[in-house]
């Protein structure tokens, strides 16, 4: 079956380049900081732009919709107008929005400012990784991944940190225009870096499968993030994800049986890439993704610290998630994907679990103990599912592979912080409490753990071999 996700052009391969993984990783960058460096800003915007911190929240789902919208048509674009150029494009209309939104003059500006960059953001992800597919040898990804991975890990260390300093000293404007430099350097640099593709000859464009994929996404991740509201707000947010829902069956159904599908399926009959984006990848992802926001909530009403004080300990935890990088690759090679996987993730279960019986009279010492070991089972486990999901992946469906993860991804780590927030608030309604406390953060750890334990369990079906050739074993 034809699909303009694998497109009959040959993919020939090519020795690995360091270049090409690092600028690739200045673009993944850029769009990890942007994300975690906004929320540091919001009372100060809102106070510019004459409105609530609420109403900013806008501007998160504006992008967040944008990019869920435009995300089955990135590979198609693609082979329509070459990978590195619409990379390239992709960064400037990016960079551009940056810039757009620090000159805003009011809400309505700043939501479509941040539309263009989630509709660009949103190209970059699969196809910035389709590039770095392309150009590595599967003997060679874990080096790549190495260095494309660091950009998830360091961007929620630097984001909040520099984000209230230059909101502080030159003004939130600037948290923006930080990009201008990196996307112009990192456009010009994957320009002349990354070889030029021979053209393809793009299918045409499944219309329906692009309006159903986008209407099934929309909907899911909008309701997502009303889940954790109350009254009408939950209603609405249960409607529209029943509705995502039934349009993503359906969606499903085209896609298998058109002949050019906007989105090949036939990556995730692969195991690696089942494993690391369906189940249970996507379980882990979505419990990853709650963390900065379950923590802070720990600290702040839970032990009653300061937001600086509870930044300080955050800090901690993330430079632990840097502190394993060095010694993942040898980790893995040594013990092989199945078997880091499945026990790193017993690791996760028993990290969430500690955090069950924390109370504010703990020691620092302890406290540091336990999010080094959170941070560092985290590490080990977010860059294992990166690196495997590609592993028994063709040459010639790597793009396609590319966009179905990236989609999967985006549609878990939006789910984690809603689902986190759902648990809270049936904790509360449990404990019947008026305000949140300790007692329902312990509760919503508890289902975390819970959901980490099914996760690993999943784990234990993989085959023993797969990613051999990855990880250096073979």
């Amino acid at each position: 079956m034809f699909s303009c996700m694998t497109a009959s052009s040959p993919f020939p391969q090519r020795q690995y380049s360091p270049l090409i993984a690092f600028v690739l990783a200045m673009a993944g960058f850029m769009q990890n900081l942007d994300g975690a460096i906004i929320n540091t800003s919001l009372p100060q915007m809102a106070r510019s732009f004459g409105v609530t911190a609420l109403d900013l929240s806008m501007g998160i789902t504006a992008y967040m919709l944008a990019s869920a919208a435009m995300s089955p048509l990135a590979s198609w674009l693609a082979i329509k107008a070459g990978e590195r150029r619409l990379m390239v494009v992709a960064m400037l209309v990016f960079t551009a929005s940056s810039v757009w939104c620090g000159l805003a003059h009011g809400l309505t500006e700043f939501v479509l400012a941040r539309i263009g960059q989630g509709l660009a953001g949103a190209v970059m992800g699969p196809v910035g990784m389709a590039i770095m597919l392309r150009h590595t040898p599967k003997s060679e990804l874990m080096r790549a991944q190495s260095v494309t991975v660091w950009p998830a890990l360091s961007a929620p260390i630097i984001g909040p940190v520099l984000g209230g300093w230059l909101t502080q000293t030159v003004g939130w404007e600037w948290n923006f225009w930080l990009n201008l430099p990196v996307g112009l350097i990192a456009a010009f640099a994957i320009w002349r870096i990354v070889p030029a593709t021979p053209p393809e000859q793009a299918p045409p464009l499944d219309w329906k499968g692009l309006v159903l994929c986008a209407v099934a996404l929309t909907c899911l991740l909008a309701g997502f993030q009303r889940s954790a509201e109350a009254g009408n707000e939950r209603i609405l947010a249960l409607g529209l994800m029943a509705i995502g829902a039934v349009v993503g069956v359906s969606a499903v159904r085209h896609l298998r049986g058109h002949e050019t599908p906007i989105l090949s399926l036939e990556p995730l009959k692969r195991p690696s890439l089942r494993y690391a984006t369906l189940y249970p990848g996507m379980v882990f992802r979505c419990l990853f993704s709650s963390a900065p926001f379950l923590l802070p909530l720990l600290f702040q009403v839970g032990f009653g610290l300061s937001p600086s004080v509870a930044g300080t300990w955050m800090l901690g935890y993330f430079c632990a998630n840097l502190g394993l990088k060095p010694f993942t690759s040898t980790i893995l090679r040594r013990f092989g994907f199945r078997n880091v996987l499945f026990f790193n993730g017993l690791l996760v279960t028993i990290s969430l679990l500690i955090c069950v019986f924390l109370s504010p009279h703990e020691s620092a010492f302890l406290l540091i103990l336990t999010l080094a070991f959170a941070g560092a089972s985290r590490s080990m486990e977010l860059t294992a599912l990166s690196t495997v999901a590609f592993a028994d992946v063709s040459q010639e469906e790597r793009r396609a592979a590319a966009g179905v993860s990236s989609i999967l991804q985006q549609a878990a780590s939006a789910a984690g912080v809603p689902v986190m927030a759902f648990c809270l608030s049936v904790a509360q309604s449990v404990c019947g409490h008026a305000q949140l406390g300790l007692p329902e953060l312990h509760m919503a750890f508890l289902a975390s753990a819970a959901l980490a334990l099914a996760g690993t369990a999943g784990f234990a079906r993989m085959p023993k071999s797969l990613g051999d050739e990855v990880s250096g074993r073979v």
